[in-house]
């Protein structure tokens, strides 16, 4: 009998650690509005040229004290905007974007890095044009608490990184015209479910 009791209590006490493990995993879904990805290229040796994207959708999973979580966003790149509409063309045509395409990009991520439970960055896969490839994100400036107004959980954050656009088959104008290097830099907010 004490056997038995023993192994319903170490049942018992197993199911509330596993149920307190699951608790503590909080998911967050990207707000559009205030999460739009900036992207910065050089343009002939002259200039840095830049352009936004305003169609971001996605959730962001942390454990913060586990450190642990997921990412996996979505780029919608028919949204794409540069200074000039002349130009929004060139970006969304089959030598850059393609967006007929390939109307989206992705970055997902299950490795994530942690300083105690602050999130500074990600490791993961970007896809775009269709060909996936390891990207590294730092992650600056996170935070969590509650919108001022809404009193709703929100998480924020700066994130970037530096991808070369030749490795999707974004070839058009390299080194030249247009820089391979590409600077992405995103402001992220994103409310709890």
């Amino acid at each position: 009998m004490r056997v038995r009791k023993l192994a319903v209590a170490t049942a018992i006490v197993g199911l509330a650690a596993s149920v307190a493990g699951a608790a503590s995993a909080q998911t967050y879904n990207i707000d559009p509005e205030h999460s739009q990805p900036i992207f910065e290229v050089n343009h002939m040796g002259f200039s840095l040229q830049r352009g936004t994207f305003s169609g971001v959708t996605g959730k962001i999973a942390l454990d913060r004290a586990a450190r642990k979580g997921t990412i996996d966003v979505t780029i919608d790149t028919t949204t794409v905007r540069t200074s000039d509409p002349r130009l929004d063309t060139r970006v969304r045509g089959e030598d850059f974007f393609n967006v007929a395409k390939y109307p989206t990009m992705t970055f997902k991520s299950s490795d994530l890095a942690f300083d105690g439970d602050r999130l500074v960055g990600a490791d993961g896969e970007l896809t775009m044009l269709g060909i996936t490839k390891p990207v590294k994100l730092t992650v600056a400036n996170f935070v969590c608490g509650l919108h001022p107004f809404t009193k709703n959980p929100l998480c924020g954050a700066e994130v970037t990184t530096t991808i070369k656009r030749s490795e999707s088959g974004m070839n058009w104008g390299v080194p030249k015209a247009v820089g391979d290097d590409v600077k992405l830099a995103i402001p992220i907010e994103a409310y709890k479910e």
